[in-house]
């Protein structure tokens, strides 16, 4: 048999066990060279989409009514969900990161405005008293290829 067509079922496998190399993964946004994995964990169930927004590196827009580059949404997976994402370049990103548990694409809050939907930002900048300081959230990207670790907040 052939070297290729014993592969083909290797790789096969490879894909239903979740080992698919992580350049074939799908990601969300404009098409570019860059890609960022975001491993988000404490995912408390499977209902809904995972949200990763991504902001460019102004203060003045980050978490600001149309302020996001985009928004790329991911189906939601208890415990850890991996989404990747586009980046227009390498440089200095904002990521903000909610669980959609309603999959009504918007962030839920109470009826005091608190959050109603897990939540998480860059570099697991902590929201204890309010929104994290933006110099908390801005991460560097240098590289393609890169994985970021963001752990929701539930309320």
């Amino acid at each position: 048999m052939p070297r290729v067509a014993r592969a083909v079922p290797l790789l096969a496998l490879a894909a239903l066990a979740g080992a698919a190399p992580a350049a074939a993964q799908d990601c969300t946004g404009p098409a570019s060279d860059v890609r960022l994995f975001v491993r988000v964990e404490g995912v408390r169930s499977s209902q809904g989409l995972i949200a990763v927004t991504l902001y460019a590196d102004d203060s003045r827009r980050f978490l600001a009514r149309r302020g996001s580059l985009y928004v790329g949404r991911v189906p939601a997976r208890a415990g850890t969900t991996t989404a990747c994402i586009h980046l227009p370049a390498t440089g200095i990103w904002a990521l903000a990161v909610y669980h959609d548990a309603d999959s009504n694409r918007r962030f839920n809050r109470s009826g005091i405005g608190l959050p109603a939907e897990g939540y998480g930002f860059s570099n697991d900048a902590p929201a204890i008293f309010g929104l994290p300081a933006f110099r908390r959230v801005r991460m560097a990207v240098p590289r393609t290829g890169m994985t970021v670790t963001i752990r929701l907040r539930y309320p």
